[in-house]
Order: C-alpha cells, then sequence, then structure tokens
C-alpha cells in the first residue's frame, strides 16, 4: 500500500488491460497545499504547511515534500514544525480552493453525468456508458487527468476499477500524480497482500481488533472463519468486510448527495477556561451552522458538541431536538445546554458545533404556533445582510472583539453544488 507521502506509489503502463472496469476515483494530489503552489510558484517544490502559522492551528493540508517529514493532516502545526522546521506556513484561502474545486468537477461531469463529489477535492465517477464517446475507462482517466493538470494547473491520481472500493483503494496507492487500473480478473490478486487497514471504512479501533488475532491482510480475512471474524468485529462488520475482501461492492456512484451534517469548529490561539468566553463561542459556532443549514435548505434534528481539552482528550456529546431546525438561536441553546453537563477539567482546546439528522426544511408536520418565528424573521434578514454586504458585517453584540482561534472552519468541508 502506498504511503500518506508518495513513497511505495504503484501505477500502471501505458495501455494497461481495464477489461471489466468502470468506475473512477479521482483524487486531487495534496490538494490545499497545490493549489497554494500553483498561485505562489515559489512555493513548488517545497515542503509547504496549510494552516495558521501562530497559536494553536492545525495542518489542513501538507504538499509531499513535507509529508516524507512526518508531517500529516489535523496535526498541530508547532508539531509539524518540530517534525520539518524548514517548512513554508501558508494561510488557508477555501474560497480559492472552492473555486478550483468546482472547475474540477465541471471536467469530470464533461465525461459523464454520473459523478458522486466525496468532498472538495475527490469523486467517483461511473464511466461505463461513456465509451462510444471517449474509449475505455483507462482511457477517459488519461484524458481526464490530463484536462484537470492542463486546465486547473494541479495534479490528481486516479484508481480504475470494476467498484468503487476498488478504484479508491487503486487511487491511494497511486499518488501523487498517478493512474493505477485494476481489471476485475485482478482484484482478488490486488486485494490479498494489502494490510487490512486498507479497506475502506475499517477505523484504528476495528484494524487493531482484527489484527490481536492474526488477521493482518486482507488475504487473511478470506482464511478466517466467519465466527471469529464476527467475534472481533460484531456481525455486521464482519459481513461488510468479507464482502469488500472479495471484491464486492454493490455500491452504486450517486450523483444526489444527501448532508449528513454540518458543522463549524474553532482551535484557539490560547487554551480558554473562561466560561463565559466558550459559551460566546458555541453562540458564534450555532450561528454559522444555522446559516449553513438554511443556504443549503436543511433542517436539524439533533445537534451535537465536540470539546478537546488542553491534553487533546477530545469528547462529543449529542441530543435530539423536539422539532427540526436551522434556526441559530436554538442550536445555540441546544448547544449550550449540552456544554453545561460536560465536566472540565482543564482548559480547552477546541470546540465545535455540529448539526445531524437533516432533513429538507419545512417537511416536518405543521405546528399551530412557531416559537422561533422572531428569531426566523431575525436570521433571514442576517441572511440577507450577508449576501449583500459580506460576512460578519452584521452579528450578534457579545460576538464583538478579537479572534480567540485561526477561524471558524468547516469540519468536513464538501465540494460545492452545481452553480
Amino acid at each position: 500500500m502506498g504511503r500518506g507521502d508518495g513513497t511505495g506509489r504503484i501505477v500502471s503502463p501505458p495501455g494497461a488491460d481495464d477489461e471489466g472496469t468502470g468506475i473512477l476515483h479521482v483524487d486531487m494530489d495534496a490538494f490545499y497545499a497545490s493549489v497554494e503552489a500553483l498561485d505562489d510558484p515559489s512555493l513548488r517544490g517545497k515542503p509547504i504547511i496549510v494552516g495558521a502559522p501562530e497559536g494553536r492551528s492545525v495542518v489542513s493540508s501538507a504538499s509531499y515534500e513535507a509529508r516524507r517529514f512526518g508531517v500529516r493532516s489535523a496535526m498541530p502545526v508547532s508539531q509539524a514544525l518540530r517534525l520539518c522546521p524548514q517548512a513554508i506556513v501558508v494561510q488557508p484561502h477555501f474560497d480559492r480552493y472552492l473555486e478550483l474545486s468546482r472547475q474540477v468537477m465541471a471536467v469530470f461531469r464533461d465525461f459523464t453525468p454520473l459523478v458522486e463529489p466525496l468532498s472538495i477535492d475527490e469523486a467517483f465517477l461511473d464511466v461505463g456508458g461513456a465509451r462510444r464517446l471517449w474509449g475505455s475507462p483507462g482511457e477517459i482517466a488519461r484524458l481526464i487527468r490530463r484536462r484537470v493538470h492542463d486546465e486547473a494547473g494541479i495534479t490528481c491520481s486516479v484508481g480504475v476499477a470494476a467498484t468503487k472500493h476498488v478504484a479508491k483503494m487503486a487511487s491511494t496507492i497511486s499518488k501523487p500524480d498517478g493512474l493505477l487500473i485494476v481489471r476485475a480478473a485482478d482484484t482478488a490478486a490486488f486485494l490479498a497482500p494489502r494490510s487490512v487497514r486498507a479497506l475502506w471504512g475499517i477505523g484504528p479501533k476495528a484494524a487493531e481488533a482484527l489484527e490481536s488475532r492474526g488477521i493482518r491482510l486482507i488475504g487473511d480475512v478470506i482464511e478466517t472463519p466467519a465466527d471469529v471474524l464476527d467475534r472481533a468485529v460484531g456481525a455486521a462488520m464482519g459481513d461488510r468486510i468479507r464482502s469488500l475482501a472479495r471484491g464486492i461492492d454493490a455500491r452504486d456512484v450517486q450523483t444526489e448527495h444527501v448532508e449528513k451534517s454540518i458543522g463549524h469548529e474553532e482551535t484557539f490561539h490560547d487554551d480558554i477556561a473562561d466560561d463565559a468566553i466558550l459559551r460566546s463561542e458555541l453562540r458564534r459556532l450555532a450561528d454559522r451552522v444555522g446559516a449553513r443549514l438554511r443556504a443549503g435548505g436543511f433542517e436539524a434534528a439533533r445537534i451535537a458538541i465536540k470539546v478537546r481539552f488542553a491534553d487533546f482528550t477530545t469528547i462529543s456529546r449529542s441530543q435530539t431536538l423536539a422539532e427540526p431546525t436551522a434556526v441559530g438561536q436554538r442550536i445555540g441553546d441546544a448547544a449550550q445546554e449540552l456544554f453545561a453537563a460536560v465536566e472540565r477539567p482543564m482548559a480547552v482546546r477546541l470546540i465545535g458545533v455540529r448539526a445531524e439528522r437533516l432533513g429538507q426544511a419545512g417537511a416536518g408536520a405543521p405546528t399551530l404556533w412557531d416559537d422561533d418565528e422572531d428569531w426566523r424573521r431575525l436570521e433571514g434578514a442576517l441572511d440577507g445582510a450577508a449576501v449583500r454586504f459580506g460576512k460578519g458585517v452584521v452579528t450578534r453584540a457579545t460576538l464583538l472583539g478579537r479572534a480567540r482561534g485561526g477561524g471558524t472552519l468547516p469540519s468536513h468541508p464538501r465540494s460545492p453544488r452545481d452553480g
């Protein structure tokens, strides 16, 4: 399996056989760092860390030159600089990343309408019906790589396979700037020697449970009796792992994305113990979450908070609402209630608010009265002001003052919608 720093990558030779394939997984290489180097050519070929250079920022992305020193996403920037002191730290520019993402996704849709964005920088494509126009899946992958490079100025890696799971594994192994084709007949041989940790959706705990029983490779999964596998990870996951290990993955490319959650979180420049400040930050984050829900036409049925303490211990708490909402005040009330029940043995490093169990706004049963009518009208006016004058021009009086962190960041940035 290729490593995150690009060592051990495997790519297919020109003209490799792609019989039985039809699914592509396209993943941009070190996307944020690559965009920064695109806009500032002096950064090319150098170790880049995308994140705030001061305070408690975490690494949003790192170039492959920095990754070879052990730098990884979500690592504190201070730790990353200890590993790679010569790295250049650059501030993230999310609007620019969204702009490039739109451009890249448009390239994908020129080849097939069956595009499933997974995030801002990766997507699945079903090209099975595009052969007559563009050629075989392998040929389409080469065309896409060339166009992304020529039109967007950055590189991508592509996995070509018969299923989504194997295509995603193949793109990871081919990074950076690679193409790996796994024809259908070669799927079992491709999977068998790879770590169980490479299976899509297998987390660290499940991997440790498997490895503790000597199940280290995907080939070991096939040789393991079903009852042993089920005792290690549970019956449901055991069934899933057995299917994936055999190259069985019935998931289609889904062009209609349904948001599962919307969240924002803040890492503070200095650890904070002051209850009033933390509650104020919760309000700020809740308002941001509410604005994103309204912009997307969603309501949330559950609200969750995330708290990371000074020693990096992280907890989360959630509650189901009586009625789904997109009102920031209501989201903030729930977040405050959850936070009040949290024991805080030390100062807080990071705090986050997330809306879960999303549904279309207005889909619930109508009520005789609306307790949130005034807040809904006020926040609607704030949304209009943000469109006209920019975000943050109008805000709560309690939120005025100096910033205490690196800016509220979406906890799971997704690709932009069409238009």
